[in-house]
Formats: C-alpha cells, structure tokens, sequence
C-alpha cells in the first residue's frame, strides 16, 4: 500500500507567508539548540504512525540536534491496531531523539477500566466511542463485545491488556513544557495558571480553550480536536488532523521559533477502503 509524507506550514491566515517558507513567531521558542516535536493523536493507526515516524527520523538525521519527541496521547480506540500502537511505542527507543508519552482521555478511560474505577455508563460509553476496535485487537471477539453483560466485558478487558502495556499507560503523563511550550492532550482552561490547571481539562477541554485568544503563558502544542489542517495561532498549535476519519497523523516540529508540519497520509485508494470490520 503506497502512503506519501507532506510537509505542510502554519495556516497562513495567521502567518501569511508562501506554503515554502517556515513561519517564525517571535514571541515563542524553543529552547536553545533544542529540537521539539509532537505526534497527534495516533488511534490504533499503526502504519502510518511507522510512516510519519520514518520520515522524522529521516529529518532528525540529516541534521542532528538534541530531540524531544512528544507524543500527545489518544494511542488507541477507533482505528484497527491500538495494542499494536501500545506495543510499539512502550518498546520505542530510539537513539535520535527521546521519546515522551502524555496521556489522552482516550488512555484514562482504559486505565479506569482496568483499575475497577470506571462505572458502568464510562465503560459502556467508551466501547461506543472506540473501545470495541481496542478490544478487538487485544483478541477479544463479537460475542464478547456485544454482550449486554458489561461485568463479563471489564473483567475479559483485565484479562486481555497485558502487565507491560498496563505499566506503559499507567506512566503516561498529563502535560509537559519545554521553553516557551506546553505540550498536553486536549488544551488548558483560560484564566487559570499552568501548573493549576486540572487533570480533566488537559484530557477533555475543548470551549472556552479553543476560542481564547489570550496569553495561556506558554504556547499550548495539543491534539483531542480535529481540524482539516493543523492550526498555528499565536497561542496555541493544534494537530489532531484526524486520522480515523481522514487518513492523515499529523507532527509539528519546533526550532527556535519555527513551526514546520510533516504528515503521513493514505492514498486516496487507502482511504475509499471499508472500515475495520470487528471479527467474530
């Protein structure tokens, strides 16, 4: 299956430049000598998470520099491979750059489920919203996930998620900041400091954050929310670009005060493709 990087800018709405240039924000940067990257939200997209990671590791080498590589959490549900995705990214190690993992409300809906805190109406919300394909790829079949007994599907779900995948999410983070950026799942609330924000905001929030036009203290780098293209304002960088629905795992990369964005996409072919099927 044929699959293509695209290197894609800041909307030029609020930098207005040419689709060649790499736009500068004065205002925001990364730390000296650092390069910052973040992966939007991945869920159970294996392949192109392997795609849009090659094409990264191809940049980084070819022009070497300290690298954080931030993955912004939402590893699984609604695409075919989230135990795959798991596996891979708690084995990555890569020498080019260091690997860190936040959490998405995706994870924390796992995480509850497997610890026993999740009640009923959490758990049967989340096999709605992507749990089932989760599931199923941890083996689990129709019978199971479509039963009515949801007691037989917490406890087959404890079964089925093995101990190191546990550990790996468990050690997931809420939010991290490096220079001038913070780096979170969903966004931050307005008016309220970074280090007081709330653990359900950086999973959950969408209004008033995505709104705000105000100085959030550092430029939040976030995914949680589709959007068509990735969005570069002046406070805020958001690129969940909608990889179950479009095809397309978005990245920005951070250079002194640069922003570039790199993509792995699936071919129109790929994308016409029927959804995951759930097996028996």
């Amino acid at each position: 299956m044929i699959r293509r990087l695209l290197s894609r800018f800041a909307n030029r709405r609020d930098a207005g430049i040419a689709d060649s240039e790499a736009p500068s924000f004065l205002h925001a940067s990364a730390p000296a000598g650092m390069r910052l990257i973040a992966v939007g939200d991945i869920h159970g997209n294996l392949d192109l998470l392997l795609e849009l990671v090659s094409g990264l590791e191809l940049e980084c080498r070819s022009a070497p520099a300290p690298t954080q590589l931030v993955f912004l959490g939402d590893y699984i549900d609604r695409g075919p491979a989230s135990a795959q995705v798991v596996d891979w990214l708690a084995a990555f190690a890569p020498d080019w750059a260091t690997p860190r993992f936040l959490r998405g409300n995706h994870e924390q809906c796992l995480i509850d489920i497997l610890s026993g805190a999740a009640p009923d109406d959490t758990l049967a919300a989340w096999l709605d919203y992507g749990g089932r394909e989760t599931l199923s790829s941890y083996g689990l079949g129709a019978p199971v996930l479509y039963s009515d007994d949801l007691d037989a599907i917490r406890e087959a779900t404890q079964q089925a998620v093995p101990a190191h995948h546990r550990r790996f999410l468990e050690a997931t983070r809420p939010c991290l900041n490096f220079g001038d950026y913070v780096f979170v799942h969903a966004g931050v609330r307005p008016g309220v400091a970074i280090e007081a924000q709330s653990a359900e905001d950086l999973l959950w929030i969408r209004e008033p954050f995505l709104s705000s036009e105000e100085d959030f203290g550092a430029v939040v780098v976030h995914g949680h929310t589709i959007t068509s293209a990735p969005e570069s304002r002046h406070n805020r960088i958001g690129i969940d670009t909608g990889v179950y629905r479009h095809g397309v795992l978005t990245a920005v990369i951070l250079e002194g005060p640069s922003r570039r964005f790199i993509a792995a996409e699936r071919s129109a072919a790929e994308a016409r493709q029927p959804a995951h099927q759930i097996g028996g």
